[in-house]
């Protein structure tokens, strides 16, 4: 059901195809967030347009609402969402340790309390991947446990360990052929990183993710985790970084061999009036933007570039036009999904390293953000 080619290296990274029941998507790839079943602000028509072949929804979520057997009784995910295109359902074990609270875990699960009502509820391996296979994601996330950052060694260490366990426990429970990945933990922990990668490569998984990283530890330090890992996942596996969402991010984790990757970024700060742009972040509702009449970003042909000035988009953000947050979210998307075309033209050539190199010396000079005082 999954099937994974590499078609070319350039040091690296890796120029690839993969094959999913609902279709074919090209890597590096970037995963636009639906949470709850929607990429917030945006239609699945306007995802598509922007470019996006996949996406990531939330097992958490949709499991407290509106529950995977009222999802599975419509006739799966991207029949309920009118997404005819593949999705992967994350496992939802970051969402118990971020939001429910009075969370419990053993070997056994999770036990949370639902942030919605407060009801408990228990996470098991078992049960994670039977909401997974009836939402009918064409790639499920074994449920892991994310220690939050900075963490101390012997949490890790469990963390480490229950993680290995767990993974067991979802490939035991799923159906024949289906995709699941398993999740590389180990915290800030070269060593633990590579006992962690080396425990879930015995379970032969089509294919294999890197989390916890992006959490708030330096940069370096995200990328030092990730070529101690990179190197040992198997070569004709995809690679996932989750959670990966900044342009310098996603550069830096292709060039280690990294294939996949998602966050809320582009979705978020659109809705809070942040742009990224090819010469960096823009945030519009600044007052100099009041008369700019050039585009968002001369650079892209997304449909809020081709249609609108900056000085437009800042007057719906001013006057708290419901627009405004839905326009710099579709550009947002388009210029990730945008980013991603252009990584992969470059693996193609060749030539990923001078492209990236032009890319970021251009993009990091000019990014802005909301001075104080500022009249937004």
């Amino acid at each position: 059901m999954l099937s994974f080619t590499v078609q070319r290296t350039d040091s690296r990274a890796r120029l690839g195809r993969l094959e999913l029941p609902h279709g074919t998507v090209y890597t590096p790839c970037f995963m636009p967030v639906g949470t709850q079943g929607s990429v917030k602000t945006l239609t699945p028509a306007e995802i598509v347009e922007a470019g996006a072949e996949i996406i990531v929804c939330n097992t958490y979520h949709l499991y407290l609402r509106p529950g995977h057997k009222r999802v599975q009784a419509a006739g799966g995910l991207s029949r309920f969402i009118g997404w005819n295109r593949p999705i992967l359902t994350d496992s939802g074990g970051f969402q118990v340790y971020s939001l429910a609270a009075l969370t419990r875990v053993t070997d056994e699960g999770a036990e949370f309390q639902s942030h919605i009502d407060g009801s408990r509820h228990l996470f098991t391996p078992e049960l994670v991947i039977e909401i997974q296979e009836a939402l009918g994601s064409d790639i499920a996330m074994c449920l892991d446990e994310c220690p939050p950052y900075p963490v101390c060694r012997p949490v890790a260490e469990a963390a480490v360990a229950r993680t290995a366990l767990w993974a067991e426990r979802c490939s035991l429970a799923r159906r024949a052929g289906a995709n699941l990945f398993g999740i590389v933990q180990g915290a800030t922990y070269a060593d633990l990183r590579e006992e962690s990668a080396r425990a879930l490569l015995a379970l032969d998984l089509p294919g294999y993710a890197i989390g916890g990283l992006c959490l708030g530890e330096a940069s370096d330090v995200t990328y030092e985790m990730v070529g101690r890992v990179t190197p040992l996942l198997p070569a004709d596996r995809p690679r996932y970084l989750m959670g990966a969402g900044y342009p310098e991010d996603i550069i830096a984790a292709v060039r280690l061999g990294v294939d996949m990757f998602d966050c809320v970024l582009p979705t978020r700060n659109g809705r809070t009036g942040t742009a990224f742009t090819s010469s960096g972040r823009v945030a519009i509702r600044n007052s100099k933007h009041a008369d700019e009449t050039c585009p968002l970003d001369a650079a892209c042909d997304c449909y809020t570039c081709r249609t609108f000035s900056r000085a437009y988009l800042r007057h719906l953000f001013t006057v708290g036009e419901a627009l405004g947050p839905k326009l710099l979210t579709l550009h947002n998307v388009s210029f990730f999904e945008r980013l991603l075309q252009r990584i992969r033209a470059a693996i193609g050539r060749g030539e990923f390293e001078t492209w990236s190199s032009g890319f970021l010396d251009g993009y990091r000079s000019k990014s802005e953000t909301t001075a104080a005082g500022e009249d937004v």
